[in-house]
């Protein structure tokens, strides 16, 4: 068993925050009437991809009939249908469509993973429950030391200059902002693809794109 593995049971067997707990197990069984006939998944979801991956994905939190009912992040839900044929188009992914995790997508250098494991009323999990979360991303911070960050939304951002220790105000959060964190790492910043943004156009196809192959770009600067 992998390191990534490893952690990954760990991570699944958490129940560090009742409130989080007591959430997504409730939304597990009582289900959206889309989706009555599957099984959730009800548990917090770990990472997946490419465990020797430069690039690696932070989003904010599983979504309550996304990820929370299919067990693998951005899976099953809007964020998804949008974030993977950008990935498809960019070479991070062999197919567009992400429906469960027993298909057949696979990540090409690249692991995706969130600042949050569980699942959180009104997708807003507490200062608390994100610092309990926090020793896994360090961890898989340390495994994958990837070349390049990518911060889906303000609170990914804020998440890693924490872990980094970084308290420099010119690091601020904007959709394409990129920033050379203290190691050889980069940080690149990117509005989250919830349909809040995508369907007022605050992020859009061409914007998204444009991270991707920013990220690219970024795997082979010095």
């Amino acid at each position: 068993m992998t390191q990534l593995e490893k952690l990954n049971n760990q991570i699944i067997q958490c129940r560090k925050c009742p409130r989080l707990v007591e959430w997504r197990e409730e939304v597990a069984r009582v289900k959206r009437k889309a989706y009555m006939n599957e099984g959730y998944w009800g548990k917090p979801v770990p990472g997946f991809g490419d465990e020797n991956a430069q690039v690696l994905v932070v989003g904010l939190a599983p979504g309550a009939h996304g990820s929370n009912r299919t067990g693998r992040q951005f899976t099953g839900d809007a964020s998804g249908g949008f974030l993977f044929p950008a990935l498809f188009k960019a070479g991070f992914a062999n197919q567009a469509e992400a429906e469960s995790r027993g298909d057949a997508l696979r990540l090409k250098n690249m692991y995706i993973t969130a600042s949050g494991r569980c699942a959180p009323p009104d997708n807003k999990p507490t200062l608390e429950e994100l610092n309990n979360c926090q020793p896994y991303l360090e961890q898989e911070l340390k495994i994958i030391n990837p070349k390049v960050i990518v911060c889906l939304g303000r609170i990914a951002f804020e998440r890693i200059l924490k872990i980094y220790g970084i308290r420099d105000s010119s690091y601020k959060f904007s959709h394409g902002a990129h920033y050379q964190l203290p190691t050889t790492n980069w940080i690149l910043c990117s509005y989250h693809p919830s349909q809040q943004n995508t369907s007022t156009k605050k992020l859009t196809v061409k914007m998204f794109d444009a991270i991707w192959e920013k990220a690219k770009e970024l795997i082979n600067k010095d």
